[in-house]
């Protein structure tokens, strides 16, 4: 699901972005902003790999 993926990826992101966002200084909040979008276009171009729970895990 799209909306659990976004979800992850923004609980994910460094904090210092996420909390940049509440900042009162506004180009702080802009570069949060643009690192957050960053982070974001990044991580949804990556496969979305999940394993499966039906596999078992092989010890090495």
């Amino acid at each position: 699901m799209e909306v659990e993926r976004l979800s992850t990826i923004l609980v994910s992101a460094p904090a210092w972005a996420r909390l940049g966002l509440t900042v009162s200084d506004a180009r702080l909040r802009e570069r949060a902003a643009d690192a957050l979008a960053a982070i974001i276009a990044h991580r949804l171009e990556e496969p979305d790999i999940r394993p499966d729970r039906s596999q078992l895990a092989l010890p090495l």
